[in-house]
């Protein structure tokens, strides 16, 4: 039997595709009006270096903004307050990690939240450091895969910065550089240590995924130089702790070039986080732990 549809497709004109302006018939389209060639329909082109750039430090600052950065502009308020007090610095006094309540179970659960909370900017941080499919704490060296080599260069570094860090502290106070830091004024309760341990371990990931991991790793992709990239990571470093003064801005910037060499050479923050949490853990839980007439004797209430 005879296909009829065969038969008036002999009679039908030849189909072409959809012109388009300035096209000749039976040639494949070479680009659709506002279409880049060599680009599949409806593909629009990327973004360029400096629209990047720009992506990428307003995307540094909002993250300072809510973390560190916050943090520093803080301190500097506080140092000038402090200086224009009216007493010398050196006879002025700050207290950390301090009692939100005279409620014990109520001061834990401000302790927990504001643990918590402070945590919120470093899973920004890796949230947004693993925008593209990588993961973050692979990509950092937060992750687990060699944890005895990581506590041990932890452990060497917490030595070799906390030993120098006492005696910059102790020359801080005696040239009334540094105010007297009150390590711990929690009330004594029994949930008083593991509070400390815990706001050691927000601290250490805080401060190394924020100023090292996230901003080291930011400031590589502005094309900045390796020198500017470790200064801006210990400056930042030493200026959320000077309202403690000018001692500790020191000490604590050149921690921030130690530690941001280290990343920058090894890209691995775990064992600075570990450091850090040392260090935090040995000045928190020590000083709770001096019994109150030997904190009177070395001058340390």
């Amino acid at each position: 039997m005879p296909d009829d549809a065969g038969a008036n497709a002999d009679a039908a004109p030849p189909r072409h595709p959809a012109s388009v302006p300035g096209h000749a018939p039976g040639q494949p389209p070479s680009h659709a009006p506002g279409h880049a060639p060599g680009q599949p329909p409806g593909h629009a082109p990327g973004p360029g270096l400096a629209a990047v750039r720009r992506h990428l430090t307003t995307e540094v600052w909002i993250v300072l903004g809510l973390s560190l950065g916050r943090s520093g502009i803080y301190a500097v308020v506080d140092l000038v307050a402090k200086l224009t007090a009216g007493p010398p610095l050196g006879q002025q006094a700050t207290a950390l990690n301090q009692s939100q309540s005279p409620r014990p179970y109520v001061d834990l659960t401000y302790q927990l939240l504001g643990i918590g909370f402070a945590l919120v900017p470093v899973a920004l941080a890796l949230f947004l450091l693993s925008a593209g499919g990588r993961s973050a704490v692979r990509r950092i060296g937060l992750d687990g895969i060699r944890p005895l080599r990581d506590l041990g260069i932890g452990a060497a570094l917490a030595g070799a910065i906390g030993i120098p860090g006492l005696g910059l502290y102790a020359a801080g106070r005696a040239l009334g550089l540094t105010v007297q830091v009150q390590a711990s004024a929690l009330n004594a309760a029994w949930w008083t240590i593991p509070v400390l341990i815990l706001a050691a371990l927000q601290n250490a990931l805080l401060e190394e995924i924020v100023a090292i991991g996230y901003l080291m790793e930011r400031l590589r992709e502005l094309r900045w130089s390796p020198v500017a990239i470790v200064a801006a990571s210990a400056l930042l470093r030493g200026s959320y702790h000077l309202y403690q003064g000018f001692g500790p801005f020191v000490g604590n910037a050149v921690m921030g070039v130690v530690f941001a060499e280290y990343y920058r050479r090894r890209r691995r923050v775990m064992p600075l986080v570990v450091a850090h949490t040392i260090l935090d853990i040995v000045a928190f839980v020590g000083y709770a732990l001096i019994p109150a007439e030997w904190r009177k004797a070395l001058g340390l209430n």
